[in-house]
């Protein structure tokens, strides 16, 4: 598994498995899984996700370079 943090759109994702195609399944306002074509859960998107999970007990976490506007 691994976990991404995107701090300008405060956005966490976690990727459990790889997949070429998913559906994207809305479970919450905040919360989408990503099912792949064998309905098996691949990934989890939270959004505003500093207001649902405690960030600093993930440590460390993944940031994307873009977000901090490294190229």
């Amino acid at each position: 598994m691994r976990i991404t943090y995107d701090p300008k759109y405060d956005l966490l994702y976690l990727k459990i498995s790889e997949a070429e195609k998913v559906l994207c399944k809305e479970v919450d306002e905040d919360i989408t899984f990503d099912i792949d074509a064998e309905s098996k859960l691949v990934g989890i998107e939270i959004l505003s996700a500093s207001k649902h999970i405690d960030l600093g007990s993930l440590l460390p976490v993944e940031i994307k370079k873009e977000a901090l506007g490294r190229p």
